[in-house]
C-alpha cells in the first residue's frame, strides 16, 4: 500500500479484522511466547480495524461497527507492524512511533469517520468471530469490506493527514 497518500479517499474492499485492546495484548502475548494460544489469523499482509462491533440485529451482517481511538493500540502497534501487518483502521492520532514504524514497514493507517458505526456496517458483506470469544464485543472478528470509506491517516512515506490538519 505504499502508493496511498495521506489525506487520499479510499473504499477498500476485502478481508479484515477487528482487534482492540485486549486482542492487541494477547496478539503480542502469543508473539512474544507468553502464551501458547494460536495467532487468531495471519498477520503478514493483514488489515485490522479497530472496532468492536454492537450485537447484530435480525436481518443484518454486523450491528453498527465504528473505529474506535487508535492510540490505545499505539504500545503493540509497532510489533504487529514489524509481523508484516498490511493496515490498521482507526480514528485519531498516532504515535511517533507507530509513525515511524508505518515507514519502516512500508505500512498505512486508515482513519474511519467516528460516529457512524451505522453507515460503516452497511459496507460489511461478511462478519465472522473467529477468536478470544471471551472478549464479548472486542473477540476478533474477520470481515469481509465492500468499497468501506477510508482515508489515509499516515501513510508509508510518513505523511500525515493530522499534520496537515494542524497546518
Amino acid at each position: 500500500m505504499p502508493q496511498l497518500r495521506s489525506g487520499q479517499q479510499v473504499l477498500l474492499s476485502g478481508t479484515v479484522y477487528t482487534a482492540r485492546d485486549a486482542a492487541h495484548k494477547r496478539i503480542v502475548s502469543i508473539l512474544r511466547g507468553e502464551s501458547s494460544e494460536a495467532l487468531p489469523f495471519q498477520l503478514d499482509g493483514a488489515v485490522i480495524y479497530y472496532a468492536g462491533p454492537t450485537p447484530t440485529k435480525p436481518g443484518m451482517v454486523i450491528g453498527s461497527c465504528g473505529p474506535t481511538t487508535s492510540s490505545r493500540m499505539d504500545p503493540y502497534t509497532p510489533l504487529l507492524l514489524e509481523q508484516g501487518l498490511a493496515g490498521i483502521i482507526g480514528k485519531g492520532e498516532r504515535s511517533q512511533a507507530v509513525v515511524t514504524a508505518l515507514q519502516e514497514h512500508q505500512a498505512v493507517y486508515f482513519c474511519a469517520v467516528g460516529g457512524a458505526g451505522a453507515l460503516a456496517a452497511r459496507h460489511i458483506i461478511a462478519c465472522e468471530e473467529i477468536a478470544f470469544q471471551d472478549l464479548g464485543c472486542e473477540s476478533v472478528k474477520q470481515l469481509k469490506f465492500k468499497d468501506f470509506p477510508l482515508f489515509v491517516g499516515i501513510d508509508a512515506f510518513g505523511g500525515s493527514l493530522f499534520e496537515k490538519t494542524n497546518e
